[in-house]
């Protein structure tokens, strides 16, 4: 039988596994933004790693996602849309957010820490999959299950944009916050999980190791 949002009701996670999932969610953004900052990605590699994990365990739609050939150019296109959102949102936050250009630098920092190839690999094959697989396939299936289809993406949104809080960087959790609403809106309104990992993954190296959206060298204080 098909809930609201047109997904098999029967095999969608339930409040223990959502529960299970935030719970460890925090722990493992805590954990990786908190933690010593040159082993950010080795962190940043086991959460994605440790929530994919969870997912696939708990989440039928995380076990049943695939990518097919169309996921490809929906995929590419939205994350075309985010970027052009992000070129935007960076213009505002280093004029208008105080500390915006300093906090923004300081995201893109990260991007020295590996080899761009090596983060690009990270990105690929774990990070941006993973967080799909967990926020959407887990996290927002469950609380669309509980709550509908809109108002369980907003608290998705707002969920995944909060464990970000523990990285003290006020310009990344609203970036976060952009984000996740972007891509569970489009879970809601029925995109496959297939299009939303390409999209998450081809947005993530596209913005961070590609084309960034400014500057990013690290300016210190004279």
């Amino acid at each position: 039988m098909a809930d609201a949002s047109g997904r098999a009701g029967d095999d969608r996670p339930g409040a223990l596994a959502l529960a299970v999932g935030l719970a460890a969610a925090s722990a493992a953004f805590t954990a990786t933004f908190r933690g010593p900052r040159d082993r950010f990605w080795s962190r940043m590699t086991w959460t994605g790693v440790s929530l994919g994990g969870l997912a696939l365990l708990f989440s039928g739609p995380a076990r049943g996602a695939r990518i097919r050939w169309w996921h490809v150019p929906v995929g590419l296109l939205s994350a075309a849309v985010l970027y052009v959102t992000f070129q935007v949102g960076d213009r505002f936050a280093r004029r208008y957010v105080p500390k915006g250009d300093a906090e923004i630098r300081e995201i893109y920092a990260l991007r020295t820490l590996l080899p761009r190839g090596e983060i690009a690999t990270r990105l690929a094959a774990i990070v941006g999959p993973a967080e799909e697989l967990f926020w959407r396939g887990l996290v927002q299936a469950a609380l669309m299950r509980r709550f509908g289809r809109w108002k369980g993406a907003a608290i998705a949104a707002g969920a995944y944009g909060g464990v970000h809080v523990t990285s003290g960087n006020f310009t990344l959790l609203g970036a976060a916050g952009v984000a996740g609403a972007h891509w569970c809106a489009l879970y809601a309104a029925g995109a496959p999980l297939g299009a939303l990992i390409v999209s998450h993954v081809a947005w993530d190296i596209w913005i961070f190791l590609v084309q960034p959206t400014g500057e990013v060298e690290v300016v210190v204080p004279a």
